[in-house]
């Protein structure tokens, strides 16, 4: 059977496609144009794995300098995700069309939860880097760095699928 005109309409289709006023989605907590929160993010992704790289070190040498290492990255991890979470929040609140979508939403979640790990694993390290790292503080950073992946990988579907935070007029967004 061919199809039918009935059965073009019954489709599914996304709805903040269907709703052309939801389509604003370029960021306003930005320099020049380029969003702080996309430029921020890198920091604590890259102490997130360096974290879990001096937690390695620390293992397989036993050198102390290792743990302390880890420790002060996991406060510049948390430090930097907290400062990375707030400009991304102020996006999330202020601008309709990022609000509007439900992955916006579980990026924030996901991320909220990273944070948590972050800091935990931080505070775990304070004063005790050393004893903090074996078992608890890898494994820690071993969920940390998990989260950070599926975070990111959400955060980047936002940028690359639905162009979340990009200058567009939005005649060249992806349909369906």
């Amino acid at each position: 059977m061919g199809t039918t005109e009935h059965d073009d309409e019954t489709r599914f289709t996304d709805p903040v496609e269907e709703n052309r006023a939801l389509f604003p989605t370029e960021s306003r907590v930005a320099i020049a144009g380029h969003p702080l929160h996309a430029m921020l993010v890198a920091f604590p992704i890259a102490l997130t794995m360096s974290v879990l790289g001096a937690d390695l070190l620390f293992w397989w040498t036993g050198d102390g300098f290792w743990a302390r290492a880890a420790g002060w990255a996991a406060f510049g991890a948390f430090l930097m995700g907290v400062i990375a979470g707030i400009t991304g929040t102020v996006e999330l609140l202020i601008v309709p069309g990022i609000r509007n979508r439900s992955a916006s939403w579980t990026h924030f979640v996901l991320a909220v939860m990273l944070l948590s790990i972050l800091g935990a694993n931080w505070v775990l390290r304070i004063g005790a880097p050393e004893a903090a790292v074996l078992p608890t503080g890898l494994l820690l950073s071993v969920l940390a760095a998990g989260m950070t992946a599926i975070t990111g990988w959400h955060g980047g579907k936002l940028v690359f699928d639905y162009q979340i935070g990009t200058s567009t007029d939005g005649s060249s967004r992806p349909r369906g």
